[in-house]
């Protein structure tokens, strides 16, 4: 059989990349061909072709490209083409549906949608924000309708993607390769690059975006440290609002670190280092870097919302939404639990 998968960043900040080589490497493994095209990529895909049909690499003109890439009709005319004599098209998220859609129409190529989910514009603060979001879930709902069969990463997201779109879909949790994630590993070059000594340390991993809740992650961090002073604050991930990431640093001290982004084989060893793993975000629909940090045996403070009840394990605690002071004091009561202090 002849696979297509088409996703639009093939990157390695991107969780959702990941999930792709899995799958691809998956059904190269089962003796299937398979083909990966994508907007931009920094990732190899063992055991399939790899095809980058490229866009601008300036953050502003990008988002502005993949909200309108259904109007190139250049690089329609050039990619939809490559698409026939293809028995399935996997797509991962808009503006790829396009051309799944296209397939379907013009080729008769079996289309699956494989739904990640698409941010929640309420968790946005700036108009601008909300309305790009909300064309985005327009362009989804108009590019998937004649999609032949649809997979959700989560419950949280079938249901998600029925309210956005009208179909129903299928759960396949996100296979997360964890290959190296696991307990005991060593996290001291982690500690002394970032000047830890042997303090607590709260770990967050994920985009800087307003939607990942990190400014409400440190107000809960504060009050953390009111109970624990020497309580650390390491977040990885790169900035991908930049008004956003200027809040975040003026809401912070010199306990709290930005670690910039961080390859994906080198996270083990944050993960590991530190005592708990922390995220405020407000809406997801699996979460990988929970199912990390639980694979190197850290435990997770969350909100209880959107896939994290399917996720978070019995040593997790979640919390109440926006709960920034149940929040605080879960992460206090997990930090003097690991430390033997409580």
């Amino acid at each position: 059989m002849r696979v297509a998968i088409l996703i639009p960043n093939y990157v390695g900040f991107d969780s959702g990349a990941w999930v792709v080589r899995r799958q691809a490497e998956g059904l190269a493994a089962e003796g299937h061909y398979v083909a990966i095209f994508t907007l931009a990529a920094d990732l190899t895909a063992p055991g399939a072709d790899l095809f980058v049909m490229g866009m601008p690499r300036a953050s502003f003109w990008e988002k502005v490209y993949r909200l309108l890439f259904p109007l190139d009709l250049f690089k329609t005319a050039r990619w939809l083409p490559r698409l026939k004599g293809f028995d399935v098209v996997i797509v991962h998220l808009y503006p790829l549906t396009w051309l799944g859609y296209l397939a379907k129409k013009v080729y008769g190529v079996c289309y699956t949608l494989w739904y990640h989910g698409i941010m929640d514009p309420q968790c946005f603060p700036r108009l601008y924000e909300r309305v790009y979001i909300r064309l985005h879930i327009l362009g989804t709902r108009l590019t998937v309708r004649n999609a032949d069969r649809a997979v959700a990463v989560s419950r949280y997201a079938a249901d998600e993607l029925t309210r956005y779109t009208g179909l129903e879909s299928e759960v396949v949790y996100n296979r997360v390769e964890l290959e190296g994630f696991h307990p005991g590993i060593d996290g001291t070059e982690v500690r002394e690059r970032h000047c830890l000594g042997d303090d607590p340390v709260i770990l967050f991993v994920g985009m800087l975006r307003p939607v990942k809740g990190v400014s409400l992650l440190i107000e809960a961090f504060n009050l953390v440290r009111e109970q624990i002073p020497g309580a650390r604050l390491l977040i990885v991930g790169r900035p991908d609002y930049p008004y956003y990431f200027e809040e975040l640093k003026r809401m912070s001290n010199g306990a709290v670190t930005f670690a910039g982004f961080v390859p994906r084989d080198k996270l083990p060893a944050y993960y590991c280092t530190s005592d708990l793993y922390a995220t405020c975000t407000l809406w997801e629909t699996f979460n990988i870097p929970i199912v990390e940090a639980q694979a190197c045996g850290t435990p997770v403070v969350a909100f209880d919302l959107g896939p994290h009840p399917e996720v978070v394990d019995q040593c997790g605690v979640l919390v109440e939404p926006r709960d920034i002071e149940g929040f605080a004091r879960a992460c206090v009561d997990t930090l003097k639990r690991v430390r033997g202090t409580g």
